[in-house]
């Protein structure tokens, strides 16, 4: 089975003494294997292990891993009783310089810059790996799914794309078989061997040919053939060209171009897979 690059997949749990925990997966098209991540803060460090995860099943693609974590409401207040000290000792040396007489509130104290903030819950790197991998793993289930059912469809694409070649191929032969022959008669003796070497396009049919069935017979293999598939139409590509060229006939000169359009199309879809 073939896969395609593009696909979507995530899990999220509810974890005890952690909170919600989301993990969100999405590929797009690339050359190589590529992760980006967007952790939450602290988890930085696990980023190698996440990836080593990720690299153990796919094997080409962008892939995009969010992780969100939403923890419990802070429970508590925390007053930073060293920087108030600091901020009573500044304010009373100003108010005995300069002769200020208004007392200081409460109020007024509690709203100075860094003085009261609320607890935060924030789980420790270690601590959450046991829990996280896991839901990473069922994440990247989901998204195996959605590449393979993808690339299903885009097998069963590519497929009917290149039977259709080889229709067009059998009749070029025919065409090519059948001309020819009406061709050699109208010149004489001397100038066949020429003609033959300039026109004869035999060799490009049956590369073709070959190269349709090589085709055919990765996508039937599966896997991760996505470079091979694109090497293998660009050889397809190649052979078309010089088989329009060097047709002496209209008609499959013709075929051969719209041939080459039906490659460039299978060419496009390749582009997808893994």
């Amino acid at each position: 089975m073939i896969s395609s690059m593009t696909g979507f997949g995530s899990f999220e749990a509810e974890i005890d003494s952690l909170g919600r925990i989301s993990v969100e997966l999405r590929c797009t098209n690339h050359k190589f294997l590529e992760c980006v991540f967007r952790l939450p803060d602290g988890l930085l460090s696990l980023e190698d292990k996440l990836k080593k995860e990720i690299e153990a099943v796919i094997k080409r693609g962008k892939v995009f891993c969010a992780i969100n974590i939403k923890g419990e409401e802070a429970q508590g207040i925390f007053i930073n009783r060293k920087l108030l000290k600091n901020y009573l000792r500044e304010l009373n040396s100003i108010s005995a310089e300069f002769k200020i007489k208004d007392g200081l509130t409460l109020d007024s104290l509690i709203r100075l810059p860094g003085i009261l903030s609320l607890k935060e819950n924030k789980p420790a790197g270690v601590h959450i790996r046991e829990h996280l991998l896991p839901l990473l793993k069922r994440a990247l289930l989901e998204l195996l799914k959605t590449r393979q059912k993808e690339g299903k469809a885009l097998a069963g694409l590519l497929r009917n794309r290149s039977e259709l070649l080889k229709k067009d191929l059998v009749l070029i032969k025919q065409r090519f078989a059948f001309e020819i022959k009406n061709r050699l008669k109208k010149i004489c003796l001397e100038e066949r061997a020429a003609f033959l070497k300039s026109a004869d396009i035999a060799e490009e049919i049956d590369r073709l040919n070959f190269h349709i069935k090589n085709f055919q017979q990765k996508i039937a293999k599966g896997g991760s053939v996505g470079k091979e598939l694109d090497f293998i139409t660009q050889e397809m590509q190649r052979e078309a060209n010089t088989l329009a060229a060097k047709s002496f006939d209209l008609i499959i000169s013709g075929r051969a171009l719209q041939m080459k359009s039906q490659i460039e199309k299978i060419r496009e879809q390749v582009q997808n897979i893994e």
